[in-house]
């Protein structure tokens, strides 16, 4: 046996272990080994009869839940192991609250613990409403931009499009009692900031990791922040390689926009707004890097990104809201095509990846693409030339 996420090993057993069943009930639920050292080997140990006697009242006095425990003999050598469930409800021990990840237990405070405490509930972050704001907040052009997008897609009616703002957010159910939720005030907001002081974007062109050539950065409505991303992205930051069609002047920027825009949209709409991060977007000379806060799903992994997948927004207001606009076409699938447009490109496929406390997606330029659309202008332009003299 090995430690991992469900699995932990102690030699002896100490009472501060219980924070140890905390984490694992908080999580996925586990075992706990006493006995055993840090490779799984049995060490043995001498108390197990009190132990058995004790730990069930004990961790039910202090956790409130019960596990099972059970007595194994290995050649001589006692050692329990401490079965726990998984709780739906929050478990805490001596009031603070503990979280089985990976093989360590992290101890939730702030932000994380909001996360947590929500999601036992069956409450996401943002469908909390956004105390301390009104209508006046709400930025008319994102609602214009929302409606000029459905239209187009036809997710919403156009008789429901007619409806004011304010009816437009109920039948979107963003709103909680006549309240403005998070994903309002995200989506739609003017100045969403001053919520969440993370909530913007950010764009740097680096000519290394340290030399950072020029930034821009990109604040608003969610709805706004997506269409400035992808005209600055299109227009200030990457290249277009040029050739010709007979007479006609073709342009060709150097990633697809149809897989750039879908990784800019998978950034703002599964970001966690409760960390105050921004989205940080890097482009160098070979590669652009799209970056946001938060972390998979524990059902997902990087690989399974890859292939179609359940889709579990970490916002889900704002997921479907983006939906009901038209901006995604399928939940699961994102990641997906992001890949099939690289690969049409004939460029690398995107790698995904977790890292520096977030999701990146990397897209890389293959390396002679430049040499080979340098020598595309070349013969286009000699062919035109001769064919006009011609």
């Amino acid at each position: 046996m090995i430690e991992n996420q469900n699995t932990e090993f102690k030699k002896i057993w100490k009472d501060e272990y219980i924070k140890w069943i905390s984490g694992f009930a908080n999580a996925q639920g586990g075992k706990l080994y006493i006995g055993l050292n840090d490779n799984g080997e049995v060490a043995g140990i001498d108390n197990y009869k009190k132990l058995l006697d004790d730990l069930p009242n004990k961790i039910r006095d202090i956790l409130g839940v019960t596990t099972e425990i059970n007595h194994y003999n290995d050649d001589g050598k006692h050692y329990l192991e401490i079965v726990v469930e998984l709780y739906s409800t929050p478990i805490s021990y001596k009031g603070q609250f503990y979280y089985r990840s990976g093989s360590t237990l992290q101890e939730l405070k702030g932000p994380s613990l909001e996360k947590f405490l929500l999601k036992k509930i069956g409450k996401s972050w943002d469908e909390v409403n956004a105390e301390g704001y009104n209508y006046d907040d709400l930025s008319n052009d994102a609602f214009d931009i929302l409606r000029k997008n459905a239209k187009l897609k036809g997710r919403i009616p156009s008789t429901d499009l007619a409806l004011s703002n304010t009816e437009l957010l109920d039948l979107l159910r963003l709103k909680n009692n006549g309240s403005l939720t998070r994903a309002s005030l995200i989506l739609f907001g003017k100045d969403p900031e001053r919520m969440n002081s993370g909530a913007f974007v950010k764009i740097g062109y680096f000519k290394t990791d340290y030399d950072l050539l020029f930034q821009d950065v990109i604040s608003g409505s969610l709805f706004s922040q997506v269409e400035k991303t992808m005209d600055l992205l299109t227009t200030k930051y990457l290249k277009a390689y040029i050739s010709y069609d007979g007479i006609n002047r073709v342009e060709t920027l150097e990633y697809p926009v149809e897989a750039l825009r879908e990784a800019v949209l998978n950034a703002l709409i599964h970001k966690d707004y409760s960390s105050n991060a921004p989205i940080q977007i890097s482009v160098y000379s070979d590669y652009i890097l799209i970056w946001n806060p938060g972390k998979l799903p524990d059902e997902i992994s990087v690989e399974k990104l890859r292939i179609k997948h359940s889709s579990i927004p970490a916002n889900p207001n704002i997921a479907k809201t983006f939906f009901r606009a038209g901006y995604i076409e399928s939940w699961g699938r994102g990641t997906v095509g992001i890949i099939e447009k690289c690969i049409e490109a004939n460029l690398p496929e995107p790698l995904f990846e977790e890292n520096w406390g977030g999701i990146a997606v990397t897209f890389k330029k293959d390396e002679s693409s430049e040499i080979k659309q340098k020598t595309s202008v070349k013969t286009s332009v000699k062919t035109s030339v001769k064919t006009s003299v011609k």
